[in-house]
């Protein structure tokens, strides 16, 4: 059955910054328009501000003012965009024929305005995005530790509801790989409905970019300023790196709540003229960025596999990488895996890539071929059919 109109709720954008699962829903927005889908995004002017940013301006918007909120912190910010987004949903409900509803992340901005709808309209299609699960803040290896239980504690409480709610109520389910799969499986959503959104990557705007005369960077790290993103131990693998190579270059990408430990620890190691921290960047920007740097890094340990250094890849980066669990289920290649938590191995996986010219050619042809199976279009046409089902 055709699909003719989707309706995307993305209230949790709140600040400058792309998340995995907004990117997700801004590129398969992109092309299901082209398509002839009408699309409504019911997000905050930030939201809108970030998704015609990245090419999505032919949509719908619905959008509440979050920026005069902002003084009131996170928390109030978060719970704000939650009743927003509720009452923003009940009031257009019956004005725009919502055959499918798609929350875009498990926060409550998200999915309980999506769960309203639910309730109103027994026909309307719920397609509900869980794309991590919290880690338990009581658990030996979470990384909220100190002071950052309590954000912990608030997250991992703040999923039991949703859970509860998409598991007994969403008619589709988005996750990021196959372990997660079946942590929603029930007798009402059968397996086939519940499916792993890989996510994508742009194939084309890198062949736009011309290759520098020379490399700036000997790495680059893309990412969250997250515990789950391994940012703090990046510190300390690339201080490692530096023992053997003094003069190595490593570029940051991102933003995060950690930006300020993370100076501190460039500073305690007396690393500020080798690691260049570059602020949240994207589009050609962030691609002459991945050129200018000879290999990408991915320490998370806590983490489901991400976009973001299959985007590197790409533009021809090897990746060292720890070997995540997530990863068996990719069939990963253009890259060299280590065991979590090992620095010290991390780092000489670094210098291997650096010294030995074949192996790095050879893992850099690699990472390009694995990275063309993550095309957008490609992505975003695999999705569309799954909701097709639905109808």
């Amino acid at each position: 059955m055709k699909v003719n109109r989707i309706s995307i709720i993305a209230n949790t954008i709140i600040e400058p910054g792309m998340s995995g699962g907004n990117r997700i829903f801004i590129e398969c927005a992109k092309r299901w328009l082209d398509k002839g889908i009408a699309i409504d995004v019911f997000t905050s002017d930030v939201g809108e501000k970030l998704c015609r940013d990245n090419g999505l301006n032919r949509a719908n918007y619905v959008t509440w003012t979050s920026s005069k909120f902002r003084r009131l912190g996170t928390v109030i910010l978060y719970l704000i965009g939650t009743v927003k987004g509720c009452l923003i949903v009940m009031k257009k409900l019956r004005q725009i024929d919502k055959m499918i509803i798609y929350s875009s992340s498990d926060f409550w901005p998200d999915s309980i305005p999506a769960f309203i709808a639910k309730l109103r309209n027994k026909d309307l299609k719920w397609i509900a995005a869980f794309y991590l699960f919290a880690q338990n803040p009581f658990g030996k290896e979470s990384p909220y530790r100190g002071r950052k239980f309590l954000k912990g504690l608030l997250y991992w409480l703040s999923q039991i509801p949703t859970y509860w709610l998409i598991k007994k109520y969403a008619d589709m389910v988005f996750v990021t790989n196959e372990p997660d799969r079946v942590k929603f499986v029930n007798s009402r959503l059968t397996l086939d409905k519940v499916v792993a959104v890989r996510g994508g990557v742009d194939t084309k705007t890198p062949s736009l970019v011309p290759e520098p005369k020379r490399k700036k960077y000997d790495a680059v790290f893309i990412g969250r300023f997250h515990p789950q993103k391994g940012v703090l131990e990046l510190i300390d693998i690339w201080r490692y790196v530096c023992d053997k190579k003094p003069n190595a270059k490593l570029a940051v990408i991102g933003k995060g709540d950690l930006e300020k430990r993370m100076k501190e620890k460039i500073r305690e190691h007396r690393l500020e003229n080798n690691i260049d921290l570059l602020g949240f960047k994207d589009g050609i920007e962030k691609i002459r960025i991945f050129k200018e740097s000879r290999m990408a890094l991915y320490p998370a340990t806590l983490d489901h596999w991400s976009m973001a250094p299959v985007e590197a890849m790409i533009c021809g980066l090897p990746l060292v990488t720890f070997d995540i669990s997530t990863l068996k289920f990719l069939h990963p290649r253009g890259m060299i895996r280590v065991p979590c938590y090992d620095l010290k191995s991390f780092a000489e996986a670094i210098g291997k890539l650096l010294n030995d010219k074949k192996l790095y050619q050879k893992t850099q042809r690699d990472s390009i071929v694995w990275a063309k199976e993550w095309d957008w279009d490609k992505r975003a046409e695999e999705i569309l059919n799954k909701i097709k089902k639905l109808l």
